[in-house]
């Protein structure tokens, strides 16, 4: 009986000490697994951080998409850091951090919102982390979200209505929209061509002053500074201000006063090519 008590014991021993053994080379191989796809996270990381980022997304939200991710894959301690030109991410205090420079900055809320929607998709487990990378590869690739003769269109709608919303006539409808859409045409050219910041829209608005006024002259429209001001309404930052108020109340200073900085600048910008075509005429 007693022995057959000790043997008992023995294999519960056994039995236990098997186990631990299982569970600790699972943890290792768990571990190693995680390793090995510590540089496809943090690829992955930067990549979502920078299509977003490009494309208008604030700060903040970056940077809490990357450490979302970053948790999804086991890192519970990944640091980023994220200014508007550039991206620094790490998955922890002994891991290597990566920078990633962010040079050329656009509008284009539909990509943001896709990399929205596969970041959630990534946390969920439905994406794999290859799937992902792909699709956000794709994503980058891809083209804006409107042609550019509908982004001309609206623009030049755009202007017309502005111009009546600020107490303009019906007579300044047509000209604010043909004064839009050229200085919107204006400003993607001088884009394409010139890589001098601020510089296209200083251009763009200057033409836009002298169509309403050479539209004045002939004889079509009314008031002048309300088909200048509609006008130039699609080349006013919006987004840029939004996102400084946004990134300053989330704590972000750098970036808040960066973006509030571009956003003055190229509001000074627009009124100064206005000022010169008002010293012409």
């Amino acid at each position: 009986m007693g022995s057959l008590f000790y043997f008992s014991i023995a294999d519960t021993r056994s039995n236990r000490l098997h186990f631990n053994n299982e569970k600790s080379e699972r943890g290792r191989t768990n571990v190693k697994a995680f390793e090995a796809g510590t540089t496809e996270v943090i690829e992955l990381c930067l990549l979502i951080g920078r299509v977003m980022l490009q494309n208008g997304a604030e700060t903040y939200r970056v940077e809490d998409t990357m450490t979302r991710i970053a948790a999804s894959f086991g890192s519970g301690e990944a640091q980023s850091f994220v200014t508007p030109t550039g991206i620094v991410f790490s998955l922890g205090q002994s891991e290597p951090s990566k920078l990633v420079r962010v040079s050329d900055r656009t509008t284009n809320l539909h990509k943001v919102a896709k990399a929205n929607n596969i970041s959630r998709s990534i946390t969920s487990g439905s994406l794999s982390i290859r799937e992902a990378h792909r699709e956000l590869t794709d994503l980058d690739k891809a083209g804006t979200y409107y042609t550019i003769p509908a982004q001309i269109a609206s623009a030049s709608l755009a202007s017309g209505c502005f111009a009546i919303m600020f107490q303009g006539s019906w007579f300044d409808f047509g000209p604010a929209c043909v004064a839009g859409g050229f200085g919107f045409i204006a400003l993607l050219a001088f884009h394409r061509f010139f890589e001098i910041k601020f510089f296209a829209e200083f251009l763009a608005s200057l033409i836009i002053g002298v169509l309403a006024f050479s539209f004045l002259l002939m004889g079509i429209g009314n008031e002048a500074d309300k088909i200048i001001i509609g006008s130039v309404m699609p080349l006013v930052p919006g987004l840029l201000i939004t996102n400084a108020v946004r990134d300053l109340m989330a704590g972000h200073l750098v970036s808040g006063l960066s973006k509030g900085a571009e956003a003055f600048l190229t509001a000074f910008a627009i009124g100064g090519g206005v000022a010169i075509a008002f010293s012409i005429f």
